[in-house]
Protein backbone atom coordinates (compact mmCIF):
# COMPACT_ATOMS: atom_id res chain seq x y z
CA UNK A 1 0.00 0.00 0.00
CA UNK A 2 2.80 2.40 0.90
CA UNK A 3 4.57 1.67 -2.40
CA UNK A 4 1.32 2.19 -4.33
CA UNK A 5 0.88 5.60 -2.73
CA UNK A 6 4.46 6.48 -3.55
CA UNK A 7 4.03 5.45 -7.18
CA UNK A 8 0.79 7.42 -7.36
CA UNK A 9 2.63 10.47 -6.09
CA UNK A 10 5.33 9.91 -8.73
CA UNK A 11 2.71 9.62 -11.47
CA UNK A 12 1.02 12.81 -10.33
CA UNK A 13 4.38 14.52 -10.15
CA UNK A 14 5.22 13.46 -13.69
CA UNK A 15 1.91 14.73 -15.02
CA UNK A 16 2.38 18.11 -13.37
CA UNK A 17 6.13 18.44 -13.49
CA UNK A 18 6.10 21.31 -15.96
CA UNK A 19 3.53 23.21 -13.90
CA UNK A 20 5.63 23.07 -10.72
CA UNK A 21 9.12 23.46 -12.18
CA UNK A 22 10.63 26.94 -11.94
CA UNK A 23 12.59 28.64 -14.75
CA UNK A 24 15.63 29.20 -12.52
CA UNK A 25 18.51 31.66 -12.40
CA UNK A 26 20.21 33.26 -15.36
CA UNK A 27 23.55 34.95 -14.79
CA UNK A 28 27.30 34.75 -15.08
CA UNK A 29 29.16 31.57 -14.27
CA UNK A 30 30.82 31.25 -10.88
CA UNK A 31 32.51 28.43 -8.94
CA UNK A 32 29.16 27.04 -7.77
CA UNK A 33 27.15 27.86 -10.94
CA UNK A 34 27.88 26.53 -14.43
CA UNK A 35 25.52 28.91 -16.22
CA UNK A 36 22.49 26.61 -15.91
CA UNK A 37 22.66 24.83 -12.56
CA UNK A 38 24.12 25.38 -9.13
CA UNK A 39 26.36 22.85 -7.41
CA UNK A 40 27.71 22.17 -3.95
CA UNK A 41 31.22 23.09 -2.89
CA UNK A 42 31.84 19.38 -2.28
CA UNK A 43 30.41 16.88 -4.81
CA UNK A 44 27.66 14.65 -3.39
CA UNK A 45 26.09 11.51 -4.74
CA UNK A 46 23.14 12.40 -6.95
CA UNK A 47 19.99 10.35 -6.34
CA UNK A 48 17.46 10.05 -9.15
CA UNK A 49 13.98 8.64 -9.56
CA UNK A 50 15.21 5.03 -9.49
CA UNK A 51 16.90 5.64 -6.13
CA UNK A 52 13.70 7.16 -4.79
CA UNK A 53 11.72 4.11 -5.89
CA UNK A 54 14.35 1.86 -4.28
CA UNK A 55 13.98 3.78 -1.03
CA UNK A 56 10.19 3.49 -1.15
CA UNK A 57 10.42 -0.26 -1.78
CA UNK A 58 12.78 -0.86 1.14
CA UNK A 59 11.47 1.66 3.67
CA UNK A 60 11.53 0.88 7.37
CA UNK A 61 10.08 4.06 8.89
CA UNK A 62 10.15 4.76 12.61
CA UNK A 63 7.08 5.45 14.69
CA UNK A 64 5.15 8.72 14.59
CA UNK A 65 2.08 9.70 16.58
CA UNK A 66 -0.96 10.57 14.47
CA UNK A 67 -2.02 14.17 13.78
CA UNK A 68 -5.20 13.44 15.76
CA UNK A 69 -3.20 12.49 18.84
CA UNK A 70 -1.12 15.65 18.58
CA UNK A 71 -4.18 17.84 18.08
CA UNK A 72 -5.76 16.37 21.20
CA UNK A 73 -2.74 17.10 23.40
CA UNK A 74 -1.47 20.28 21.70
CA UNK A 75 -0.82 23.36 23.79
CA UNK A 76 0.73 26.36 22.02
CA UNK A 77 3.78 27.97 23.51
CA UNK A 78 3.77 31.30 25.34
CA UNK A 79 3.20 34.39 23.21
CA UNK A 80 6.63 35.79 22.27
CA UNK A 81 7.56 39.34 23.27
CA UNK A 82 6.93 42.11 20.73
CA UNK A 83 10.64 42.98 20.57
CA UNK A 84 13.87 42.41 22.48
CA UNK A 85 16.34 45.16 23.33
CA UNK A 86 19.73 45.90 21.78
CA UNK A 87 22.25 43.21 22.65
CA UNK A 88 19.55 40.65 23.49
CA UNK A 89 18.85 37.47 21.51
CA UNK A 90 15.82 35.22 21.85
CA UNK A 91 14.99 32.15 19.75
CA UNK A 92 11.55 30.51 19.62
CA UNK A 93 11.15 27.08 18.05
CA UNK A 94 7.84 27.08 16.14
CA UNK A 95 8.65 23.67 14.58
CA UNK A 96 10.34 22.09 11.58
CA UNK A 97 12.81 24.75 10.33
CA UNK A 98 10.52 27.63 11.36
CA UNK A 99 12.09 29.70 14.10
CA UNK A 100 11.41 33.20 15.38
CA UNK A 101 14.74 34.98 15.85
CA UNK A 102 14.51 38.17 17.87
CA UNK A 103 17.56 40.39 18.36
CA UNK A 104 18.37 44.07 18.58
CA UNK A 105 14.74 45.19 18.18
CA UNK A 106 14.33 43.14 14.96
CA UNK A 107 12.15 40.08 14.34
CA UNK A 108 13.08 37.45 11.75
CA UNK A 109 11.33 34.25 10.69
CA UNK A 110 13.22 31.35 9.12
CA UNK A 111 11.61 29.02 6.55
CA UNK A 112 8.08 29.61 7.87
CA UNK A 113 5.46 26.96 7.13
CA UNK A 114 1.97 26.99 8.60
CA UNK A 115 0.34 24.83 5.91
CA UNK A 116 -1.11 21.41 6.65
CA UNK A 117 1.01 19.76 3.95
CA UNK A 118 4.38 20.55 2.40
CA UNK A 119 3.31 19.85 -1.16
CA UNK A 120 2.18 21.63 -4.34
CA UNK A 121 -1.22 19.99 -3.76
CA UNK A 122 -3.43 20.43 -0.71
CA UNK A 123 -4.70 16.84 -0.69
CA UNK A 124 -1.52 14.77 -1.11
CA UNK A 125 2.04 14.96 0.12
CA UNK A 126 3.70 14.93 3.55
CA UNK A 127 1.15 15.97 6.16
CA UNK A 128 1.93 17.98 9.24
CA UNK A 129 1.81 15.73 12.31
CA UNK A 130 2.33 18.46 14.89
CA UNK A 131 0.58 21.87 14.86
CA UNK A 132 2.80 24.98 14.84
CA UNK A 133 4.09 25.68 18.33
CA UNK A 134 3.18 29.37 18.01
CA UNK A 135 -0.12 30.24 16.26
CA UNK A 136 0.23 32.62 13.35
CA UNK A 137 -2.01 35.11 15.18
CA UNK A 138 0.44 35.16 18.12
CA UNK A 139 3.47 36.17 16.03
CA UNK A 140 4.96 39.59 16.78
CA UNK A 141 5.50 42.03 13.89
CA UNK A 142 7.82 40.30 11.42
CA UNK A 143 10.45 42.51 9.80
CA UNK A 144 12.44 39.97 7.79
CA UNK A 145 11.91 36.45 6.45
CA UNK A 146 14.86 34.25 5.46
CA UNK A 147 14.21 31.32 3.09
CA UNK A 148 16.92 28.71 2.68
CA UNK A 149 15.72 27.03 -0.53
CA UNK A 150 12.64 26.27 -2.58
CA UNK A 151 11.59 22.82 -1.32
CA UNK A 152 7.97 22.81 -0.23
CA UNK A 153 8.71 22.29 3.46
CA UNK A 154 10.92 25.42 3.45
CA UNK A 155 9.32 27.72 0.88
CA UNK A 156 5.60 27.53 1.64
CA UNK A 157 3.79 30.01 -0.58
CA UNK A 158 0.49 30.14 1.39
CA UNK A 159 2.41 31.10 4.53
CA UNK A 160 4.59 33.62 2.71
CA UNK A 161 1.57 35.30 1.13
CA UNK A 162 -0.11 35.52 4.53
CA UNK A 163 3.04 37.11 5.99
CA UNK A 164 3.06 39.59 3.11
CA UNK A 165 -0.55 40.59 3.78
CA UNK A 166 -0.11 40.82 7.54
CA UNK A 167 3.36 42.30 8.07
CA UNK A 168 4.84 43.23 4.66
CA UNK A 169 8.34 42.06 5.65
CA UNK A 170 11.43 41.89 3.46
CA UNK A 171 11.99 38.35 2.13
CA UNK A 172 15.51 37.01 1.52
CA UNK A 173 16.11 34.12 -0.89
CA UNK A 174 18.95 32.53 -2.81
CA UNK A 175 19.62 33.42 -6.44
CA UNK A 176 16.77 32.59 -8.81
CA UNK A 177 13.99 32.34 -6.22
CA UNK A 178 12.71 35.93 -6.30
CA UNK A 179 10.65 35.46 -9.46
CA UNK A 180 8.52 32.77 -7.80
CA UNK A 181 7.67 35.04 -4.87
CA UNK A 182 7.01 38.08 -7.06
CA UNK A 183 4.73 36.05 -9.30
CA UNK A 184 2.60 35.41 -6.21
CA UNK A 185 2.34 39.05 -5.18
CA UNK A 186 5.30 39.30 -2.82
CA UNK A 187 7.10 42.49 -3.73
CA UNK A 188 9.94 43.10 -1.26
CA UNK A 189 12.32 40.28 -2.17
CA UNK A 190 16.12 40.34 -2.04
CA UNK A 191 18.21 37.64 -3.74
CA UNK A 192 21.61 36.80 -2.30
CA UNK A 193 24.52 34.70 -3.49
CA UNK A 194 26.77 32.75 -1.13
CA UNK A 195 28.92 35.12 0.96
CA UNK A 196 26.90 38.13 -0.21
CA UNK A 197 25.69 40.49 2.50
CA UNK A 198 22.89 42.97 3.04
CA UNK A 199 22.62 45.67 5.68
CA UNK A 200 19.30 45.23 7.52
CA UNK A 201 19.71 48.36 9.64
CA UNK A 202 22.40 50.30 11.45
CA UNK A 203 23.23 47.39 13.78
CA UNK A 204 22.39 44.25 11.82
CA UNK A 205 23.67 42.66 8.60
CA UNK A 206 22.50 39.48 6.89
CA UNK A 207 24.82 37.19 4.93
CA UNK A 208 23.91 34.21 2.76
CA UNK A 209 26.35 31.34 3.29
CA UNK A 210 26.92 27.96 1.63
CA UNK A 211 24.91 24.86 2.47
CA UNK A 212 25.22 21.34 1.11
CA UNK A 213 21.84 20.53 -0.36
CA UNK A 214 19.88 20.89 -3.63
CA UNK A 215 16.82 22.68 -4.97
CA UNK A 216 13.76 22.01 -7.11
CA UNK A 217 9.96 22.18 -7.01
CA UNK A 218 9.34 19.97 -10.05
CA UNK A 219 11.17 17.34 -12.08
CA UNK A 220 12.88 19.70 -14.51
CA UNK A 221 14.25 22.46 -12.26
CA UNK A 222 16.71 20.58 -10.08
CA UNK A 223 19.46 22.93 -8.88
CA UNK A 224 18.38 25.83 -11.11
CA UNK A 225 17.97 28.05 -8.02
CA UNK A 226 20.39 28.50 -5.13
CA UNK A 227 20.10 26.98 -1.65
CA UNK A 228 21.76 28.69 1.32
CA UNK A 229 22.11 29.20 5.03
CA UNK A 230 22.22 32.64 6.64
CA UNK A 231 24.24 34.49 9.24
CA UNK A 232 22.71 37.45 11.06
CA UNK A 233 25.55 39.63 12.27
CA UNK A 234 25.15 42.00 15.21
CA UNK A 235 27.42 43.88 17.64
CA UNK A 236 26.57 41.24 20.27
CA UNK A 237 27.60 38.27 18.13
CA UNK A 238 26.40 36.36 15.07
CA UNK A 239 23.49 33.94 14.64
CA UNK A 240 23.78 31.15 12.06
CA UNK A 241 20.70 29.49 10.52
CA UNK A 242 21.83 26.41 8.59
CA UNK A 243 18.64 25.71 6.62
CA UNK A 244 18.83 22.22 5.10
CA UNK A 245 22.35 20.88 4.82
CA UNK A 246 24.51 17.82 4.88
CA UNK A 247 27.96 17.65 6.39
CA UNK A 248 30.65 19.72 4.67
CA UNK A 249 33.68 21.92 5.16
CA UNK A 250 31.47 25.01 4.89
CA UNK A 251 30.93 24.81 8.65
CA UNK A 252 34.59 25.52 9.35
CA UNK A 253 34.64 28.45 6.92
CA UNK A 254 31.44 29.97 8.35
CA UNK A 255 32.85 29.68 11.85
CA UNK A 256 36.09 31.32 10.76
CA UNK A 257 34.46 34.23 8.95
CA UNK A 258 31.85 35.08 11.58
CA UNK A 259 33.64 34.34 14.83
CA UNK A 260 32.33 34.45 17.48
CA UNK A 261 29.06 32.68 16.68
CA UNK A 262 26.66 33.40 19.49
CA UNK A 263 24.17 30.81 18.24
CA UNK A 264 23.84 28.12 15.56
CA UNK A 265 20.42 26.80 14.53
CA UNK A 266 21.14 23.30 13.24
CA UNK A 267 18.94 20.61 11.60
CA UNK A 268 18.97 17.15 13.19
CA UNK A 269 16.07 15.24 11.55
CA UNK A 270 15.10 13.57 8.24
CA UNK A 271 18.44 11.73 8.26
CA UNK A 272 17.42 8.12 7.55
CA UNK A 273 18.20 6.03 5.61
CA UNK A 274 21.75 7.34 5.49
CA UNK A 275 22.48 5.94 2.01
CA UNK A 276 19.76 8.22 0.63
CA UNK A 277 19.91 11.23 3.00
CA UNK A 278 23.58 11.51 3.97
CA UNK A 279 24.62 14.03 1.34
CA UNK A 280 21.89 16.57 2.10
CA UNK A 281 20.73 16.10 5.71
CA UNK A 282 22.80 16.08 8.88
CA UNK A 283 22.44 13.22 11.32
CA UNK A 284 22.13 14.25 14.99
CA UNK A 285 25.75 13.20 15.56
CA UNK A 286 26.89 15.30 12.59
CA UNK A 287 24.92 18.28 13.94
CA UNK A 288 26.95 18.04 17.15
CA UNK A 289 30.12 17.80 15.07
CA UNK A 290 29.00 20.92 13.16
CA UNK A 291 28.46 22.74 16.47
CA UNK A 292 32.11 22.14 17.35
CA UNK A 293 33.42 22.92 13.87
CA UNK A 294 31.50 26.23 13.85
CA UNK A 295 32.79 27.19 17.29
CA UNK A 296 29.25 28.18 18.31
CA UNK A 297 28.65 29.25 21.89
CA UNK A 298 25.15 27.73 21.84
CA UNK A 299 23.32 25.60 19.28
CA UNK A 300 19.58 25.01 18.93
CA UNK A 301 18.14 21.88 17.29
CA UNK A 302 15.54 22.16 14.52
CA UNK A 303 14.05 20.25 11.55
CA UNK A 304 12.55 17.30 13.40
CA UNK A 305 9.28 15.98 14.80
CA UNK A 306 6.87 17.86 12.49
CA UNK A 307 6.69 16.31 9.00
CA UNK A 308 7.52 12.59 8.51
CA UNK A 309 9.84 13.18 5.56
CA UNK A 310 12.26 10.29 6.05
CA UNK A 311 12.58 6.98 7.90
CA UNK A 312 13.68 8.28 11.31
CA UNK A 313 10.89 8.21 13.88
CA UNK A 314 9.28 11.22 15.49
CA UNK A 315 11.55 11.29 18.56
CA UNK A 316 14.60 9.47 17.16
CA UNK A 317 16.61 12.56 16.21
CA UNK A 318 16.27 14.10 19.68
CA UNK A 319 17.08 10.80 21.41
CA UNK A 320 20.23 10.34 19.35
CA UNK A 321 21.33 13.94 19.87
CA UNK A 322 20.90 13.65 23.63
CA UNK A 323 22.88 10.42 23.64
CA UNK A 324 25.70 12.08 21.69
CA UNK A 325 25.65 15.07 24.04
CA UNK A 326 25.84 12.85 27.11
CA UNK A 327 29.00 11.19 25.82
CA UNK A 328 30.70 14.43 24.69
CA UNK A 329 33.45 15.33 27.18
CA UNK A 330 33.26 19.01 26.18
CA UNK A 331 29.66 19.24 27.51
CA UNK A 332 28.49 21.52 24.66
CA UNK A 333 25.62 23.95 25.06
CA UNK A 334 23.20 22.40 22.54
CA UNK A 335 19.53 23.03 23.25
CA UNK A 336 16.43 21.05 22.32
CA UNK A 337 13.62 23.53 22.85
CA UNK A 338 10.07 22.29 23.39
CA UNK A 339 7.81 23.08 20.43
CA UNK A 340 6.58 26.65 20.83
CA UNK A 341 9.14 27.48 23.52
CA UNK A 342 11.34 30.55 23.39
CA UNK A 343 14.53 31.18 25.28
CA UNK A 344 17.01 34.03 25.64
CA UNK A 345 20.55 33.15 24.67
CA UNK A 346 23.52 34.30 26.73
CA UNK A 347 25.86 36.92 25.26
CA UNK A 348 29.21 35.90 23.83
CA UNK A 349 32.30 36.74 25.83
CA UNK A 350 33.80 38.70 22.95
CA UNK A 351 31.05 40.62 21.13
CA UNK A 352 31.42 40.94 17.42
CA UNK A 353 31.64 44.18 15.50
CA UNK A 354 29.56 44.43 12.33
CA UNK A 355 32.35 46.20 10.53
CA UNK A 356 32.33 43.56 7.81
CA UNK A 357 31.12 45.06 4.58
CA UNK A 358 27.52 44.27 3.71
CA UNK A 359 26.55 44.91 0.10
CA UNK A 360 23.49 47.14 -0.24
CA UNK A 361 20.95 45.89 -2.72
Amino acid sequence: MRLSCALLAIKLGLSGCWAYSEPGYRGTKRPHFDGLRFRNLQPIEQHGLSDFVRWQRTRNPGLWRSPTEHQRTHRPGPTPPIRVAAGELRVTYINHASLLIQLDNANLLSDPIYSERCSPLSWIGPRRVRPPGIPFEALPPIDFVIISHNHYDHLDLPTLKRLERTFSPVFFVGLGNAQLLRRHGISKVVELDWWQGYRLNRRLALHAVPAQHFSGRGLFDRNTTLWAGYVIESPAGAVYFAGDTGWGEHFAEIGRRFRPLRAALLPIGAFAPRWFMKGVHLSPEEALRAHHRLGAATSVAMHYGTFPLADDGETEAVQRLRKALASDPKKPDFWVLPFGAGRALPPTEHPNNTGRTAAHQ
